[in-house]
């Protein structure tokens, strides 16, 4: 497989703030690129009978759907307790040890119908400060030390903001000096804020006033220009970078329950949700120096999930309510589909899948268009009582160490291969 060259084209699209972090540190969400690739080396290729071996599990966490940020001998995560309190938290990596926590507000949305209030997104460690979105909308900026409020915003009050049904969910990206990120509505759709001092550099309105959605802003190049990408609640759109302004909507996939971050590549988008379906569109230039996206193929039984997407060689790699897919990215055909541990998020690293099941249990997969190639399982113990819940935490892998959150647990396991 040609996964080499694929991953140094994705290599190129990665925030500027990320390039301080070493290739062992997983410093916000989906790893240091946002993309779902760690960039480790020289990790297990097949597991043992029952997984590879677990360091170490802390049992109170904390409340949270989030999952783990990891620089250096921290781990970093946000979590909630009742529906009155959120907070940041440091743990000693090598042990899950708390070390501090930092408040952020209340829980957002408390009375959701299906009710699943708690802590949502993954924050975003940059150098010696740390950037987190609480779900009732309350952005912060701590130092790493000790958590020391920086400054704080709320994108309900300063933006007026519209969340979701089920509250704010999305984590932070941090571009260069600039924080990216999707407080919905009329006025201030999406906002580019200095992260120094969380003073406002752009704001856009997007037509139609979108309410957040429930995906992360990531980074693009289309036809040489650098966007930021983000499924809203009338679907994925695309804006200028340097100014803002409001480039293409993709709107086949709108539904109120979206939550995977798009996926661009060679021009063109993937997007799905599970109330709708999953499909691609060309972006295509026009004069004015917006794109129409022109869609390629969309259907409900393609990858939809929470669990993100994957693009390895000419495949896409990503989850549905029958398990994992791999589909070819230009077509839409479907080369497989396998139960495995359910739907669930994915991660790659050191050129396999992991992918954390929505009932708990984590596969390790050896991507190939020819078919389904388990090299592992394990079930997390003294898993936690989700009731209607389920297990939506992405997997981080960092420092030869596979962290799986589920609600309030924290598992670490070694994945680390011999030498």
């Amino acid at each position: 497989m040609r996964i080499a060259s694929r991953l140094a084209a994705m290599a190129a699209l990665v925030p500027v703030a990320a390039s301080w972090a070493t290739a062992a540190d997983f410093p916000g969400w989906r790893g240091p690129s946002r993309n779902g690739v760690a960039r480790e080396k020289g990790l297990l290729r097949q597991w043992p009978q029952g997984g590879p071996r677990l360091l170490w599990q802390a049992k109170d966490v904390g409340y949270g759907f989030g999952s783990p940020a990891v620089v250096g001998q921290r781990a970093y995560l946000i979590s909630s307790k009742g529906t009155e309190t959120e907070y940041v938290q440091a743990l000693d990596a090598a042990t899950g040890k708390p070390l501090w926590q930092a408040p952020i507000g209340k829980v957002g949305n408390p009375n959701q119908m299906p009710n699943y209030p708690g802590a949502r997104s993954t924050p975003i460690v940059d150098g010696k400060l740390i950037y987190a979105l609480g779900s009732d909308g309350d952005l912060v900026c701590l130092e790493t030390a000790e958590g020391k409020m920086r400054w704080r915003k709320s994108l309900r009050v300063d933006f007026g903001g519209k969340p979701g049904v089920w509250a704010y969910a999305e984590s932070p990206l941090i571009d260069g000096d600039k924080l990216i990120c999707a407080p919905g509505g009329a006025d201030a759709t999406m906002v580019a804020l200095d992260k120094r001092t969380g003073a406002l550099i752009w704001k856009c309105a997007v037509p139609g006033g979108d309410a957040a959605g429930y995906a992360s802003t990531c980074t693009a190049m289309v036809n040489g220009k650098r966007q930021y990408v983000q499924f809203l609640a009338g679907g994925a759109v695309g804006v200028d970078a340097a100014t803002g302004a409001f480039l293409w909507r993709f709107a086949r996939p709108a539904s109120q329950g979206n939550a995977s971050d798009p996926l661009v590549s060679g021009g063109r988008v993937y997007a799905g949700s599970g109330m709708a379906g999953g499909g691609q569109a060309t972006l295509a230039p026009r004069g004015d120096g917006a794109y129409d996206a022109q869609q390629s193929y969309f259907d409900r039984a393609l990858p939809n999930g929470m669990g993100g997407f994957i693009l390895i060689d000419d495949c896409l790699y990503g989850a549905g309510n029958m398990g994992l897919f791999c589909i070819e990215w230009l077509t839409g055909q479907v080369r497989w589909r396998d139960r495995s541990v359910g739907p669930g998020s994915l991660l790659l690293a050191d050129g396999m899948l992991y992918l954390h099941g929505e009932k708990g249990d984590v596969a390790l997969i050896e991507p190939s268009p020819e078919g389904y190639r388990e090299k592992g399982r394990l079930t997390p113990p003294d898993q936690p009582e989700r009731r209607r819940t389920q297990a939506w935490s992405y997997p981080a892998i960092a420092n030869g160490k596979l962290y799986i959150r589920d609600l309030e647990r924290l598992w670490c396991y070694s994945v680390k291969g011999a030498r």
